[in-house]
């Protein structure tokens, strides 16, 4: 059954549906399509361009104290462009210029780099790799540094992706 996100605030706390209004502004567009463990499934249509993602909020931010907007991890998929899996992470900050935000699996680590408060996989290839660790890991640290210099670590419970991502592969077409 599909619920509007203003209706089914349950999937993801407060925060990270505060942080996913940009990507709501036609609430009727964006609907919540599944939760699977920590992650939550949504879809976006409009005028004829569909853009689907998994999204999960850290389960432990570093330090507690930093002032700072909500996080998250993406997984998107946007079906008419042939992208099916891009990660980015929504840090809550303005990321430090220059900087390379880390994304640690096991012993796995992956070097996005910053946009203002997101970071990006610059390579495909090492965008399929991260994508593999995080369907096989358990939980996935991103370090970053802010533009004030606080470095921040957030904890993301990988339990549910993989089941997100074969959701999305399947509705995201």
């Amino acid at each position: 059954m599909r619920r509007t996100i203003l209706r089914s605030l349950a999937p993801l706390s407060a925060l990270a549906l505060a942080a996913l209004a940009p990507l709501a502004a036609n609430a009727q567009a964006t609907t919540v399509e599944g939760t699977f463990g920590a992650w939550s499934l949504y879809e976006n249509e409009d005028a004829g361009s569909k853009l689907c993602f998994v999204a999960a909020t850290p389960s432990e931010k570093k330090p507690a104290t930093a002032n700072r907007g909500p996080s998250l991890l993406y997984v998107s998929a946007w079906p008419k462009d042939g992208i099916r899996s891009e990660v980015s992470v929504k840090l809550g900050y303005p990321v430090k210029p220059d900087s390379t935000v880390t994304v640690t699996i096991g012993t796995d680590t992956f070097s996005l780099f910053p946009k203002d408060e997101r970071a990006f996989v610059a390579d495909a290839t090492q965008e399929l790799k991260l994508v593999e660790a995080l369907k096989k890991g358990s939980k996935a640290d991103v370090t970053a540094t802010s533009a004030r210099g606080t470095e921040t670590t957030d904890t993301y419970t990988l339990s549910g992706l993989t089941q997100a991502l074969t959701e999305l592969g399947k509705q995201c077409k």
